[in-house]
């Protein structure tokens, strides 16, 4: 069997679905950003004063208005990426094994096999954005209380040298993603890493699932980066190239974010005798 090359057309539906996720996530954290840098100019106008305090509270319950929208909208696409977009590529992930594997697309329905397969990835894809964007809503309701508490501390003389406008943007930066490990990176980088990783895995599951459940094949060629191992980047075992077993190939879809893996399911080998998963194609 020969291998089909990856070219850009190959996964363009997909490229376009994480593009315009990734827009979308990028749109509603500015969202954030614009309401806290507002906040904070409006607060350094403020003089201090009768009623001082009755202003501040309203400055600060505007922008908690604007954190409630990007919650609203944050899990509205949420809720699309999981129910729409990743059926999307889960389906495109099928089609284009079909068609690698030489065989009619046709054959590819959404089966209780595949929508069970499918329900499981998105529900915890699904959980990982959630979690993210409740994050950010703690933190940005964490920023207002330490402005509201700042403006107060000025307007009441407690604080002569004025509102520490860069300290708090500092101390709660909202244009960022906070890692596991403290590390900060910025929204449209983790956007882009964790949509892509999601699509590929829900992709590649769809590729997989298609080759057992469509073809009955027992064997799957991995597409990959030259340089890329098998379990992770750095693994010597390398990926692409090599015949792997449909249990190793569901284990790995991918063997790390940003990985550009691809399945092809191989039903010419069913029944070949001495093959290991790892051989080369």
């Amino acid at each position: 069997m020969t291998t089909p090359t990856t070219t850009r057309d190959d996964r363009q539906e997909l490229t376009a679905l994480i593009a315009a996720g990734v827009t979308e996530l990028v749109r509603q954290w500015q969202r954030l950003s614009l309401a806290q840098d507002t906040l904070l100019r409006t607060l350094e106008r403020l003089k201090p004063g009768l009623g001082a305090t009755t202003r501040i509270r309203g400055m600060v319950r505007a922008f908690n208005e604007q954190v409630g929208e990007f919650d609203r909208l944050a899990r509205a696409f949420a809720e699309r990426w999981a129910g729409q977009d990743l059926p999307i590529a889960y389906r495109d992930g099928a089609v284009r094994a079909l068609r690698r594997a030489g065989a009619d697309i046709r054959q590819f329905t959404w089966t209780a096999a595949h929508q069970e397969a499918l329900t499981g990835l998105t529900a915890t894809f699904y959980v990982d954005l959630i979690q993210r964007i409740q994050e950010a809503v703690r933190r940005a309701q964490a920023f207002a209380r330490a402005a509201q508490d700042a403006a107060r501390d000025v307007t009441l003389a407690r604080n002569h040298s004025g509102l520490p406008s860069a300290r708090l943007a500092a101390d709660h930066p909202l244009t960022t993603v906070i890692y596991s490990n403290d590390s900060r990176h910025p929204v449209k980088a983790w956007a882009q890493s964790a949509l892509a990783y999601q699509g590929a895995v829900t992709a590649n599951h769809g590729a997989i699932n298609t080759g057992l459940y469509e073809l009955e094949t027992a064997w799957f060629e991995c597409v990959d980066g030259p340089e890329c191992g098998f379990t992770s980047h750095p693994d010597t075992d390398h990926a692409s190239g090599t015949i792997r077993s449909a249990d190793d190939a569901a284990a790995y879809p991918v063997a790390h974010h940003g990985c550009i893996r691809e399945w092809i399911p191989r039903p010419d080998l069913n029944g070949r005798t001495g093959l290991v998963s790892g051989d080369q194609a």
